[in-house]
């Protein structure tokens, strides 16, 4: 009887119209790869091709008694219990459904055939090994909460299923040193209390195995397993149960369930609550404590407890905050940096050349052609005098330090931030974590294809040939590759809307300066064009954005890679290349396009035949890069500020306020943290993205903007607490997953810092104005080419501006009625070109040559110079520290010899068992003979 009720229930409903949605947990039931379940829970046996549920040696089942149900209990009214109501086993998992009989119905029978497979994946859950206790909601009578628990056995089972590494016993090779420990009286203030969180005790560690349970450091089967680990092998088991079987397709997994609403939540719990400990003697407060010291507001000068968050919810989200901290760290040198360099912009922005522009008997006097075609004026050179005061601050020669030094700031964050990981890969004992991690039931479910292995010669499944792998690649490619170019698309339409809004504004707006009018010393037609469309660009990036996530996880799930962790690499590098042309491409067109290819007046150049080309200002486009960065990350802090605050806070908020009716009711644990909002399939993948774009921001256009490290730096101060609150306050405890490291993340930082070398070298070169004003002031302020006897800025602004006959607009636009300060004969724009009259008039001077000239050469120079310094701090600083490598080698060195000298003793004492049997036998045979 016992082995009839340990079998597994499958429903087989071939007739039947299945309402879940996609496919991700179909597979055909003959092909299915599973893991084969332990001795213990004989419970895989699949039922299939039966018209109704069958339990073997038992016929046919009709009635739901028949299934193996959970145990009904009421609420015990201990609100922040973590046990069933006996009190003794504990609550690993939560599962939320709705009771079907009070449902509205949707379609003729959908409850029905639903609850038919609650019921089956329930019973089946139980044929695992598990147990489960229903209690029915108090607040809202149509809600069921089965809690889920994992008996020592099962966990055991697992435990060695999955290569969880567990304590042999206790070590004393992990001592932690501060290089700082003279400043111990300073950084204590700093550092969360140790008696309000005490250290975790360090272990040697091995992967579990059952027949050497002894050997395993047990002082307490309760306690062996910490609530993380026991979530995770719980989460394991209810991802690759089975509960249905449909035109010979197995459905299965916990997430198929919660998708298709047949649960509408799963979980594990949160300790207690987070604002207050809890009464319970047996919890150890530990989401009250992270709330207290960590994401409470008045922990923000503190450092994070690193070791507790990783206990509590994982190393996935321990590492994260690791990163971001260290990030954060490394942040305030190059924001010091950065206000020094922006200070000194600061203090000498009324530099000689803006003076000029600003100066009414220089720039006053000096006509400008009209920027566009018919309805553009002449206008006067000194209507851009604000802009070029604005432009000294950031176009300064401290702008080219502070590009040099982020170039070697970015490759000292990465290479000490290796060797930090690797300091936490042998702290938290994740350094052979790639043997641990299992296949995703997803691709599990897949694997219909029969290979032989090269390496050990045996048959094994996959998901596809090599040729259905590179038609996956392929459709995949293509998808990412379609949306790429719809990005650039847009950017194309916001160029278009530049030059097509910057005639209205030139027409609009006023064309000289004046004086009791302090709008118009800022309010030109190319400042109103930038801002306008910055803004634009904005809302354009984000209603991509949105879309593009949706799209970038259906092509992950088709592309069916096989570890949780390849699948996020494979989506982060999705994510990643289409953000970075989504974010960036704005910038990359101001920088290195706009007014690139505007030819000149009398010959300009038409974008699509129509629009002609836009036009930097007089100083060139930094100050509007400089705008562009500005708005973008403002706006995306903004934002997302909005989405991880405000949104959850709201969601509960009003989700509170719809419960107040029953707010006297005394509410369980279970029940507070259904009510909180879900984290989300993708976890962290969101943060992580959020901070890389920054990273983006501070490394490849710092050269246009210093300040952007200070403002990433006070932006990551409160996003640390703000995830730290939001993680603690608003949202249920997610399943703790292991990692290793923060994945393609890494690649990806690492081809930013190479790129930002280019890209801050090519600003400085092509989009400020720095290497012709170095140009001239060592070449063509004094003879042969100047007319000044010592070098000088004096006359710069002259010399950057070439003459046009206005008579020579007949021949391009005779109908061109040019209005605006007068009849001119002349006018200037920003070129080096041969004036009217010369013999190659409107061609490029020897002014032009030399600048390009120069330009190059600074380009190679800098980036051969930034190349080799980071080459040599690479080269330098070695990934794991030689105390950590001699770490990990001593203590792989003693596991090694405890589990062997274990192995020894056992054999030894079975052999020494065996030895007096033979010589209590030999002398029970020997004795009568003597007799």
């Amino acid at each position: 009887m016992q082995k009839m009720m340990t079998r597994n229930v499958l429903l087989d409903m071939e007739e039947e119209e299945d309402e879940d949605d996609g496919d991700i947990g179909d597979v055909p039931a003959s092909r299915r790869p599973f893991l084969t379940p332990h001795s213990l829970l004989p419970s895989s046996i699949v039922l299939e091709n039966f018209d109704q549920i069958i339990i073997p040696n038992c016929g046919s089942l009709e009635n739901q008694q028949d299934f193996r149900t959970p145990e009904f209990e009421e609420f015990n009214g201990k609100a922040d219990s973590l046990f069933f109501n006996d009190g003794q086993r504990r609550i690993d998992f939560v599962l939320v459904y709705e009771e079907e009989g009070r449902r509205e119905k949707n379609k003729k029978g959908t409850n029905e055939k639903q609850k038919r497979k609650r019921q089956a994946y329930e019973s089946n859950l139980i044929c695992n090994g598990l147990q489960l206790e229903a209690t029915r909601s108090v607040s809202d009578d149509k809600l069921i909460f089965v809690k889920v628990h994992a008996p020592w056995d099962v966990l055991c089972t697992y435990a060695e299923i999955m290569h969880i590494k567990l304590p042999l016993k206790p070590n004393d090779l992990k001592t932690r040193s501060s290089a700082f420990g003279t400043f111990n009286w300073f950084t204590k203030v700093l550092r969360v209390d140790e008696s309000v969180i005490k250290p975790e005790q360090e272990f040697f560690t091995a992967p579990f195995e059952k027949n050497r349970l002894n050997d395993f450091y047990i002082l307490d089967k309760d306690a062996f397993f910490n609530p993380a680990t026991r979530s995770r092998i719980v989460y394991f088991i209810l991802s690759r149960v089975k509960y249905q079987v449909m035109n010979n397709v197995t459905k299965f997994g916990i997430n198929r369930l919660v998708s298709s609403g047949i649960y509408k939540a799963a979980f594990p719990l949160h300790d207690c609550n987070f604002s207050s400990p809890s009464v319970d003697p047996s919890c150890p407060n530990e989401r009250y404590l992270l709330y207290r010291e960590w994401a409470h507001p008045r922990s923000i000068y503190k450092k994070q407890p690193l070791d507790l968050i990783r206990k509590y919810y994982g190393e996935k989200i321990g590492i994260y905050f690791a990163w971001l901290g260290y990030y954060t760290q490394m942040l305030l040198l190059a924001a010091i940096v950065g206000v020094a360099c922006f200070l000194y912009g600061y203090l000498n922005q009324n530099c000689t050349w803006s003076k000029e522009v600003c100066d009414p008997d220089i720039g006053g006097q000096i006509i400008m052609c009209p920027q566009c075609d018919k309805l553009c004026p002449f206008w006067k050179l000194n209507i851009t005098c604000e802009s070029s005061k604005k432009l000294c601050i950031f176009d300064s020669f401290g702008t080219l330090i502070f590009a040099v030094f982020m170039g070697i700031w970015v490759t000292l964050f990465l290479e000490f931030w290796k060797r930090r990981q690797a300091e936490l890969e042998y702290e938290w004992d994740t350094v052979e974590l790639q043997q641990e991690e299992q296949p995703r039931p997803e691709y599990e479910a897949q694997c219909n294809h029969v290979v032989v292995n090269e390496i050990t010669q045996e048959e094994e499944r996959i998901p596809f040939t090599a040729c259905g792998k590179c038609i996956r690649v392929t459709l995949c490619a293509s998808a990412v590759f379609f949306w790429i170019l719809l990005i650039i698309a847009s950017v194309i339409g916001i160029i278009v809307y530049r030059l097509s809004v910057f005639i209205v504004f030139s027409a609009k707006l006023p064309t000289n300066v004046n004086g009791t009018d302090p709008i118009q010393k800022y309010l030109t037609p190319q400042t109103a064009t930038s801002i306008t469309a910055s803004i634009i660009s904005f809302i354009i990036i984000m209603i991509l954005n949105t879309i593009y996530e949706k799209v970038a996880i259906m092509i992950t799930n088709f592309e069916l890679p096989r570890t949780q962790t390849d699948y996020e690499n494979s989506l982060t590098m999705k994510m990643f290349l289409f953000q970075f042309v989504n974010y960036y491409s704005s910038c990359f067109y101001i920088a290195f396009f706009k007014g690139k290819f505007v030819g000149y007046p009398g010959d300009p150049v038409y974008l699509l035949g129509k629009y002609r080309n836009e036009e930097c200002d007089p100083g060139g486009c930094l100050l509007e890069l400089t705008t562009q960065l500005t708005i973008i990350m403002g706006g995306k802090a903004i934002w997302n500020n909005i989405q991880e605050v405000l949104l959850p806070w709201i969601m509960n908020l009003i989700g509170r306020y719809q419960r107040v009716s029953g707010s006297e009711q005394i509410t369980p644990r279970w029940e507070q943290d259904y009510h909180l909002q879900p984290m989300g399939k993708l976890g962290l993948f969101y943060e992580y993205l959020e901070m890389i774009i920054q990273f983006g921001f501070v490394t490849l256009f710092v050269a246009s903007f210093p300040l952007a490290p200070l403002l990433a730096l006070v932006n990551n101060i409160l996003e640390i607490r703000v995830d730290g609150w939001k993680l603690t306050t608003q949202f249920r405890r997610m399943v703790p997953e292991k990692a290793q490291d923060i994945g393609a993340w890494q690649p990806i930082m690492q081809g930013i810092a190479i790129l930002a070398v280019v890209t801050n070298a090519m600003i400085i070169a092509f989009t400020s104005d720095m290497i012709p004003r170095l140009v001239y002031y060592w070449s063509f302020s004094i003879p042969p080419y100047g007319d000044h006897a010592h070098y000088t800025m004096e006359g710069y602004i002259n010399n950057t501006l070439s003459f046009f006959n206005v008579m020579d607009f007949e021949s391009k636009a005779k109908d061109n009625p040019y209005v605006g300060l007068g009849n001119y004969t002349t006018c200037r724009y920003r070129d080096f070109r041969n004036p009217p009259g010369h013999p190659q008039q409107y061609k490029h001077n020897i002014y032009y040559w030399h600048v390009i000239a120069a330009k190059l050469a600074f380009i190679i120079v800098m980036e051969h110079v930034i190349y080799s310094v980071k080459f040599f701090i690479s080269y330098a600083i070695p990934d794991v520290s030689k105390n950590i490598r001699s770490k990990i080698k001593r203590e792989k060195y003693l596991t090694q010899k405890l589990l062997h000298e274990s192995h020894i003793g056992d054999l030894t004492k079975d052999i020494g068992a065996i030895a007096e049997r033979v010589a209590e036998a030999v002398d029970n045979n020997i004795r009568p003979k003597s007799e």
